[in-house]
């Protein structure tokens, strides 16, 4: 390795971590997470040609392991790079390179994620960002944002985001913290495409069935970004299938959640019943908030109507009386949850995967129908058309209670 303006410093700290040989036998448990002494290259360096690895010295031995489930490379995230990133153990200091090499004229970013661990299982809390260049300018243009899982209304905890300066295939590399909030300081200016990525097998990049999101964004000194993840299916949502509500109603299910977006009056229903395939009268399709809406309305009009025709209610109590009732002892409602991360989510309307079927006329118990829908959409896009069998239940025959038996007692006073 070629020395550089941190490998004093960082030949210092090498020293001193041969010079500390830990606490002598019996003295008090060690409980101090791992420092790190020093670093090559320095952060804000400028190292044109650098010819080995990027070190990281810490004061004492590191768990190979990585201190948890995960291995100890999961612990380091160098970007930008066109493949996988070596990461070695070397005791006391971790070495990290790129497999294709150092490439002139880039600006890397080396984040040291928390989670490491000594031999004690003593856990570094903080991250790191170490920033050096092989030829540019150190850059300080800023990105940041929210990402989140849509359909699941959560944070999008420890999601990967990918930043990649177009046309450059290249991207720069950031994980989702536990409120959901990204940030990549120190890049180029310039227009990007920005990927908040689902990964769930940890190899920094997107595969095929991870759930994820994507936006064009204009870089200039600093941006912000909401990046709302979702598994793009290419399959249409089908009807999986049909359950009954009420006398009136049945709840379609479908494989996938449907596109928000796309009013459920726009969908082709068609009902008949079986076995005679006589079409059904439907009234309409609705979300399941607007079903009970609806209902819930109509409820309120019913019990209205027959609060009017009541002549026999009692009348309200004088208003002294009133005023003395205590309240009535009960659950309070939840305070609104006013958090950063649920006003992003309200945003948008929540997916559902569920929809409504409202009838003309009284569904006929033991009856059967088969149901279709066409053009349902997903997230994606893509349409499907799907179809289900409606059952109506049957109602329970009235249990008749057991007859007493009356000549039992005429039996008993005549035994002897």
């Amino acid at each position: 390795m070629a020395p550089g303006r941190g490998a004093i410093p960082l030949a210092l700290a090498f020293a001193a971590a041969c010079a500390n040989t830990g606490q002598p036998p019996g003295g008090p448990p060690d409980e101090k997470p791992p420092v790190i002494l020093g670093v090559y290259p320095e952060s804000g360096a400028v190292v044109p040609n650098p010819r080995g690895d990027a070190v990281i010295q810490f004061d004492g031995v590191i768990d190979e392991q990585g201190g948890g489930a995960t291995n100890l490379a999961s612990r380091f995230l160098l970007s930008p790079t066109a493949g996988p990133v070596n990461v070695s153990w070397h005791r006391s200091a971790i070495h990290v390179r790129p497999k294709e090499g150092w490439k002139p004229g880039r600006v890397y970013q080396l984040q040291i994620l928390p989670g490491i661990a000594d031999l004690r299982r003593n856990v570094m809390k903080e991250r790191r960002t170490i920033v050096f260049s092989t030829g540019p300018t150190i850059p300080h243009a800023r990105l940041g944002g929210i990402a989140v899982q849509w359909v699941e209304q959560r944070a999008l905890v420890g999601g990967l985001i990918r930043a990649q300066l177009l046309p450059d295939t290249l991207a720069y590399l950031a994980l989702v913290d536990s409120a959901g909030g990204f940030q990549l300081d120190n890049l180029p200016p310039g227009r990007y495409a920005v990927f908040a990525i689902a990964d769930q097998n940890n190899n920094r990049v997107r595969d095929r069935r991870e759930a994820y999101d994507s936006v064009l964004v204009t870089l200039d000194s600093s941006a912000t970004t909401v990046l709302w993840t979702f598994a793009h299916d290419t399959a249409g949502p089908r009807l999986r299938q049909a359950d009954p509500v009420d006398s009136v109603a049945a709840r379609l299910t479908f494989t996938q959640p449907l596109d928000p977006a796309q009013p459920p009056e726009s969908l082709q229903v068609r009902v008949v019943a079986l076995p005679d395939s006589t079409p059904v009268r439907v009234r309409g399709l609705f979300t399941a908030a607007r079903y009970d809406s609806l209902a819930s309305a109509a409820r309120a009009a019913l019990d209205s109507a027959r609060a009017a025709n009541d002549t026999t209610h009692k009348p309200p109590p004088p208003p002294d009386t009133l005023r003395a009732r205590p309240a009535a002892a009960g659950p309070q409602p939840p305070a609104p949850d006013t958090s950063g991360l649920r006003l992003i989510l309200a945003q948008r309307p929540v997916p559902q995967d569920k929809l409504v079927l409202r009838f003309d006329t009284t569904l006929a118990p033991g009856a059967r129908y088969y149901v279709e829908v066409r053009g349902t959409r997903n997230l994606s896009g893509a349409r499907a058309d799907g179809h289900a069998v409606l059952v109506i239940p049957k109602p329970a025959p009235p249990t008749v209670p057991a007859r007493a038996d009356s000549t039992r007692a005429v039996r008993d006073s005549t035994k002897p």
